[in-house]
């Protein structure tokens, strides 16, 4: 196991599984873990050749992506965010649901699924956020290179990981056991939050490093946080 401090970040390199029960007490678990789908990791055959929706990319399969995925050792914490829920309703009790819009509505039935849902474990309501994701803004995000490859098969963008840390109120300690390429460690630094992660694989973890470094750099920049997409939206909050 190998372990980072960024800030007021700290990053494991290795299996959660074993990570979970060494760790203190967290506020919130807000994470985007494998579904059990067997995701093959590769986009590449969905870019078509257009820039503007970039290169696609090739990560290979997704470690643990390949059984059946049972969430009960995510439910720690006050608050709790869980994408990709629809895979394993079964496991979780009644909760909200968080819904990511990724199209907008004249694209909507055009390609692939139109959104993303999360289960949120406090409310009954279900609450969504719009964020246009793919292509070059992937990219962007990932490595700051608008014709490059992103940098996760499932990368979630930072605004929306940035609503659902809002979400959980005042929650100080924000903990991803699935950081992936570190989108949540991204916006738990933007939200001023302290942030522990884990990941499997080497490569994500490197480049979640680098993300989450490079947010410390930028934060200043970031002081005056947008208003909640709910809001602008004219949703109801949680």
């Amino acid at each position: 196991m190998r372990v980072e401090h960024i800030g007021d970040a700290t990053l494991y390199l290795g299996d959660c599984m074993d990570i979970l029960p060494t760790l203190p007490k967290v506020d919130a678990v807000i994470t985007d873990p494998p579904y059990g789908m067997a995701h093959s990791g590769n986009s590449s055959r969905f870019s078509g050749g257009n820039t503007r929706r970039g290169v696609g990319s090739d990560h290979g399969p997704i470690v643990g992506d390949g059984e059946p995925f049972d969430p009960s050792h995510l439910l720690i914490g006050d608050f709790q965010v869980i994408w990709g829920f629809n895979h394993f309703p079964s496991h979780l009790p009644r909760g909200a649901g968080l819904v990511w819009l990724k199209r907008n509505d004249d694209a909507l039935g055009s390609f692939l699924s139109d959104a993303e849902i999360a289960w949120f474990s406090k409310g009954c309501g279900v609450y969504a956020f719009r964020e246009v994701f793919a292509g070059s803004r992937r990219a962007i995000e990932g490595s700051g290179d608008p014709y490059g490859k992103s940098a996760h098969p499932t990368q979630k963008p930072v605004a929306l990981m940035r609503w659902c840390i809002q979400k959980c109120g005042d929650a100080a300690t924000i903990l991803d056991p699935y950081m992936g390429s570190g989108s949540t460690g991204v916006a738990a630094v933007l939200e001023g939050r302290e942030f522990i992660g884990c990941e499997i694989d080497s490569a994500y973890f490197s480049t979640a490093c680098r993300r989450i470094e490079q947010a410390y750099k930028q934060r200043p920049l970031f002081d005056a946080a947008p208003p909640h997409r709910a809001e602008q939206l004219g949703l109801e909050a949680a």
